[in-house]
């Protein structure tokens, strides 16, 4: 058995468990929507948008890595801006990381149920709807009390339960393809390519949940990068495949709501479309339960550091996991599911992204250059230059965010700035050490 690390955490998460992670961290609810949405705006084009995006999203993946590569502790990309640049840029981090995930779990929930109700009318209202968010919320919220093996296992399960479907669309589907579907007429307007960028590059997010679990990863330096590109890269190539088979099969793919249960329909009949709407349980299912792990570690390397109230880094003398971060955490994704608060706060998810994505790719050369700074088990070939692209693309994003979400995200970190503060008192706060490395950097 695993032995804890000083942090009281087991590493029992394996390179292909964090690869299942990866997997269902990206692939949730969107993409059974996506491939009719981008393809109203971009037409047949948006089959070398999928192929621009995936190559957009390895390059902040290559980013990931190598900064990942120089850490074996719980945070991810809260941790790297800190080390990096200080302890208020990180917690701000880690604070919309958070909150992105609570308010992320309750909309992918609902969405949960919306499926659900294809095959059980009346369960998403009244008391039945409660009773499901409840208990879905609660059966998560035990697995990462009871064990990170026991999550990893049940990941495990949830991406093969998620996968299967929709390699049974790609297989059956490439068969009826009809390739005079796929004829290119004028290109999309510059508008209509943002937009459609905009929908693809957030299709792809999500591979940084993998690696906030840090320390309750087996050789995380080395297995980060690894499993991050890989879980990625099978993203990718389904994500290509199925906008393949969606429009070489569905000629009114734009107006489909639900693109792949239609297609399926087409060439697997009433059976083909219920196994895709099944998928889409399973699959909401698994990302809810990555959403779980990941946003649940985050106050708990928060309170380790004196950031959030001490009581959030206690973990379980028997479970070796942090069940006070776990059931708090947890609290508060049900209480937000069943009012229906989160979709106000919903916006903060998608400007935070671009946020943790800047400020782990803004750490690369900091890192790189910072003596004393933790090294790196994997360097990124042409890193500058990746780190300049992707800063680049990133502030794009940024310009064509809303000033809802610019809003939403200042208050959301302005109320987290305020827990700073008030848990950084002299009075509240204690004598910590806190380790970077094995070898004994300390953190900046």
């Amino acid at each position: 058995m695993p032995q804890p690390d000083d942090s009281g955490l087991i590493r029992s998460i394996r390179k292909w468990d964090l690869v299942a992670v990866t997997v269902n961290g990206v692939i949730g609810a969107g993409i059974f929507g996506l491939p009719s949405k981008v393809y109203g705006i971009a037409g047949n084009y948006s089959l070398p948008l999928f192929l621009l995006c995936a190559v957009f999203a390895t390059m902040i993946v290559l980013c990931f890595a190598e900064v990942g590569s120089r850490f074996d502790e719980t945070g991810g990309p809260y941790l790297y801006t800190r080390v990096a640049f200080g302890s208020v840029p990180g917690f701000a981090v880690g604070w919309l990381i958070w909150i992105a995930r609570l308010t992320a779990f309750a909309a992918n929930t609902s969405i949960m149920l919306s499926y659900l109700a294809l095959f059980w009318p009346g369960i998403n209202v009244g008391l039945a709807r409660a009773g499901v968010v409840c208990g879905v919320t609660v059966a998560l919220a035990l697995i990462n009390v009871f064990g990170v093996r026991d999550v990893a296992v049940t990941t495990n399960i949830l991406a093969v339960g998620k996968l299967t479907p929709l390699t049974i669309l790609v297989l059956a589907g490439l068969f009826y393809v009809n390739p005079h579907s796929f004829s290119f007429g004028p290109p999309p307007t510059a508008s209509a390519f943002s937009n459609a960028m905009l929908l693809l590059v957030y299709a792809y997010t999500g591979f940084e949940m993998a690696v906030i679990p840090g320390a309750e990863i087996t050789n995380p330096r080395r297995n980060v990068p690894t499993a991050i590109f890989i879980g990625i890269g099978v993203v990718a190539v389904f994500y290509v495949l199925i906008q393949v088979v969606c429009i070489g099969t569905l000629p009114s793919l734009s107006a489909s709501n639900r693109p792949l249960a239609d297609a399926a329909s087409r060439f697997l009949g009433v059976p083909g479309a219920a196994l895709l709407s099944a998928g889409a349980v399973v699959s909401i299912l698994g990302n809810l339960n990555v959403v779980m792990l990941s946003a649940s570690r985050l106050p708990f390397a928060m309170a380790e550091r004196g950031e959030l109230p001490r009581i959030l880094a206690l973990v379980n003398e028997r479970f070796r996991t942090p069940h006070v971060a776990i059931l708090l955490t947890a609290a508060i994704m049900g209480a937000l599911t069943l009012s229906g608060t989160f979709l106000y706060a919903v916006t903060v998810s998608t400007l935070s992204r671009l946020v943790v994505y800047a400020g782990t790719c803004a750490s690369l050369p900091v890192l790189r250059n910072r003596a004393g700074a933790p090294p790196a088990a994997f360097r990124v070939p042409g890193g500058m230059f990746i780190w300049i692209v992707v800063l680049a693309l990133t502030a794009w994003l940024l310009w064509n965010t809303t000033w809802r979400e610019v809003r939403d995200t200042a208050i959301a970190g302005m109320i987290g700035l305020i827990f700073y503060a008030l848990c950084r008192k002299p009075a509240m706060s204690r004598s910590w050490t806190h380790r970077i490395t094995k070898a004994g950097s300390k953190n900046a």
